[in-house]
């Protein structure tokens, strides 16, 4: 698998503390080694049947779409993101 990113994605993760940049560096990695890892927390978004969320830290989530051998990544922030994905 690959990572795309939407452009959404790059502006809002340019505004995250490097605490989360750094974690969601790491979340990136286990989402390509595995994707059901546990520590990732992913899980379709209700409503939204080909959007899927994970988990970066208490706070922080991170959502995307799978399209072929590709992870395109829509957004990233607080949970407010999860209200439109």
């Amino acid at each position: 698998m690959r990572l795309l990113y939407k452009k959404t994605f790059k502006k809002q993760y340019q505004n995250l503390p490097p605490v989360i940049k750094k974690r969601t560096g790491e979340k990136l990695n286990l989402l390509l080694s595995n994707f059901h890892h546990p520590s990732l927390q992913t899980k379709k978004m209700k409503g939204h049947e080909d959007i899927w969320e994970v988990k970066i830290s208490r706070s922080y989530r991170f959502t995307l779409q799978i399209k072929g051998d590709a992870y395109i990544l829509r957004k990233i922030g607080k949970h407010e993101i999860l209200r439109k994905p």
